[in-house]
């Protein structure tokens, strides 16, 4: 199996589950601009196929987005052409002097570069470093408790010209989740098919919310279940909540 949204699934992911950024577009700019945020450089990490990085752009901000699949680096950079884009990971990227750093759509807890949560406090020091007086990193997390009911749990779902068959699985012990996917994508009259494994930790807001803390972010915590605000109209689960962490 591959892993990490090769050209098939990423384009599915764009078309298909692109709802998460589309739809948390306005409430994103709305906390930037409660933030005195009206421009300059925003980074996004785990830019995906590039819709943030697009409304960003239209917004006349400057963005830096930064992915760790080719095939998404793609897709970004026409959907969105005035916004820069580099190949990396997260936890490897130097990043400039920025007023505003985002990652959308639970990216930190994806495991493509095996990483622990003391690098994950090692990324908060660079952001933390890198962000301007009144910088602000906007981000969200999965938490534990993402499967519920059966475990593992087998779901599917289609498009137009995609079908994705997914077996979730999280194990209680080491508070992994893994996903299990088998793709089907439409070219011409025939499907080509292929399989990505995804491995992603889960979390505690609480711990995340610690760790912010101990690198000297003022922190406001989103569950997007229970706020009428936060990441605009499209609502968290029981298990994703929010961060707004501002360098004061």
């Amino acid at each position: 199996m591959l892993a990490g949204y090769q050209e098939d699934l990423a384009y599915i992911h764009d078309v298909g589950f692109g709802a998460f950024s589309s739809e948390s577009t306005p409430g994103l700019l709305e906390i930037l601009h409660q933030k005195g945020i009206n421009k300059g450089l925003v980074v996004d990490l785990g830019c995906g196929s590039g819709i943030w990085a697009k409304a960003l752009t239209q917004a006349s901000y400057d963005v830096l987005g930064i992915d760790i699949s080719d095939a998404f680096i793609d897709l970004a950079r026409k959907k969105a052409p005035r916004a820069n884009f580099q190949k990396a990971s997260f936890l490897r990227v130097t990043l400039p002097k920025c007023d505003a750093v985002t990652s959308i759509g639970e990216c930190l807890n994806y495991q493509f570069d095996q990483h622990s949560l003391g690098e994950i406090q090692e990324l908060f020091a660079h952001i933390y470093e890198s962000l301007k007086p009144g910088g602000v990193f906007i981000f969200d997390i999965a938490e534990l408790g993402y499967v519920s009911g059966m475990n593992p749990q087998k779901t599917y779902c289609q498009g137009e010209d995609w079908a994705i068959l997914l077996e979730k699985e999280e194990d209680q012990k080491t508070h992994q989740l893994t996903r299990k996917m088998t793709i089907f994508r439409k070219l011409g009259n025939l499907y080509r098919r292929s399989e990505e494994l995804h491995c992603v930790q889960l979390y505690k807001g609480s711990e995340i919310l610690q760790e912010l803390q101990r690198v000297g972010f003022q922190v406001r915590v989103i569950h997007g279940y229970r706020v009428i605000h936060g990441y605009g109209e499209f609502r968290f689960t029981q298990t994703q909540v929010g961060f707004i962490a501002t360098k004061e």
